[in-house]
């Protein structure tokens, strides 16, 4: 059970890259709340919501605000992302980095968060609270970063954070009560981290989703990036 109390009684949610194993959860998670009126899920699958496409997400902006009729998004969570693109591995070493693949990284990983802030923060009201959480890995940190590998991954989610950062300062501006996070879930059993969880601490997309859920919930200062577990992570 999820508790969404900081916004209000009968808020309307969307979730972004729904069909993915987080942003299902999420979804389920918000539609179980008694409190949301409307938990609205998009997809590319399901709904043609291209993330990489301006035009794709402005017809499906353009559809919710019709579903809305008028009301607002009090919760956006964008959890459309991948670390495999058309085939493409993770880069173990910088012999291995291509242009087609660090791009295609980049328009999903990084233009797509930048698509939804364009698109559906206009939705959310001007006054009164609302909040967006976009997915995005600790390994964009470049202070955290002491590994090194999977260049064009780690890029285009520093580049997310930034995207994530620069649009919390403008919507400051227009929506004083609104907070944006950069959300790192952990290492979910989906099939995006299949294959890369062999000794780390693994846990399952409901957990990863209450646990980003409540850190949306109770956050008060906007621009930030926090980890699942509540720990700040460095930029």
């Amino acid at each position: 059970m999820i508790n969404m109390t900081s916004l209000p009684e009968g808020y309307r949610a969307l979730v972004i890259g729904a069909s993915g194993g987080i942003g299902a959860a999420c979804l389920a998670a918000l539609q179980s709340d008694p409190r949301c009126a409307d938990a609205i899920g998009l997809s590319r699958s399901a709904d043609g919501a291209d993330v990489t496409s301006d035009a794709a997400m402005a017809r499906a902006a353009q559809a919710v605000a019709a579903r809305l009729d008028g009301g607002a998004l009090h919760l956006i969570v964008h959890a459309a992302g991948a670390l495999i693109i058309d085939g493409s591995q993770p880069e173990k070493a910088l012999s291995r980095v291509t242009p087609e693949g660090m791009a295609a990284q980049f328009s999903l990983n990084a233009i797509g968060p930048a698509m939804t802030f364009k698109h559906f923060a206009p939705l959310m009201p001007r006054r009164g609270r609302a909040l967006i959480g976009v997915l995005t890995a600790r390994v964009g940190s470049i202070a955290d970063n002491r590994l090194g590998g999977w260049l064009s991954y780690r890029t285009a989610k520093a580049a997310a954070n930034q995207v994530i950062r620069t649009a919390a300062v403008e919507l400051s501006r227009t929506r004083p009560d609104a907070v944006a996070l950069a959300l790192h879930p952990g290492t979910v059993r989906t099939g995006l981290t299949s294959g890369y969880q062999d000794g780390r601490a693994v846990i399952e997309p409901e957990e990863s989703a209450r646990r980003m859920l409540g850190i949306l919930a109770g956050a008060t200062e906007t621009g930030r990036f926090i980890a699942h577990d509540g720990e700040e992570v460095m930029w």
